[in-house]
């Protein structure tokens, strides 16, 4: 086994464990300190273009965990009218709400139009690298926190719940929200994950 398989390995396997966990219960796997740590060490070390450093992270324990499920499921009741059509996004939220904690992933979109004024050649672009900035964040922390034998999932009820999230936490009005990551002691295993041939994504020229 080479040095670079061996240096890498860890990293891999940990990614080969990632996935969606949707069964989560409220009981705790690892300390609040540790989960706090790996959101702080992430935050920190995640590159982002121009060093802008414009990840964001919110971490909702105990009865702010559950407010957040609560003001989407009461946000979505809003949209869905059909009561019988809703039965099924009440289920999932509460399943959301079963975890133990959630993170919520932002990106501070002032230091993003700053680049923009002062950098006007790249404008269109830097919107584009604070999403793959973002995207990093959600991976490593997602990754990091099934290692500490949590389950999480990834969530998009954002642009809905945007607002209400902002007031309920006093969220800075120039975080832009992105996902939210409802995580917990896994209660049930995910399924197989099925996968395309490697050979037709990745392509190798010598």
């Amino acid at each position: 086994m080479s040095s670079s398989t061996q240096t890498f390995s860890p990293v891999i396997e940990a990614l080969k464990k990632r996935r969606s966990f949707y069964a989560i219960s409220k009981e705790n796997v690892s300390s609040d300190e540790r989960i706090q740590h790996i959101l702080e060490e992430t935050v920190k070390y995640v590159p982002s273009s121009f060093n802008s450093q414009t990840a964001r992270v919110v971490l909702l324990l105990g009865t702010n965990h559950d407010r957040l499920w609560d003001i989407t499921k009461e946000t979505l009741r809003q949209v869905v009218n059909n009561e019988e059509a809703f039965k099924s996004t009440d289920q999932k939220i509460e399943a959301f709400k079963n975890g133990y904690a959630t993170v919520l992933f932002f990106e501070d979109m002032d230091i993003v139009r700053n680049l923009q004024n002062q950098f006007a050649s790249y404008k269109d672009n830097f919107p584009i690298w604070s999403n793959q900035s973002s995207g990093m964040v959600q991976l490593i922390v997602w990754t990091l926190l099934e290692n500490e034998g949590f389950g999480a999932s990834l969530q998009h009820y954002n642009p809905l719940i945007d607002e209400k999230v902002q007031q309920e936490w006093n969220i800075p009005s120039s975080w832009k929200l992105i996902a939210q990551m409802p995580f917990g002691k896994p209660t049930a295993s995910p399924g197989e994950k099925e996968f395309m041939p490697i050979e037709e994504r990745v392509k190798v020229f010598k």
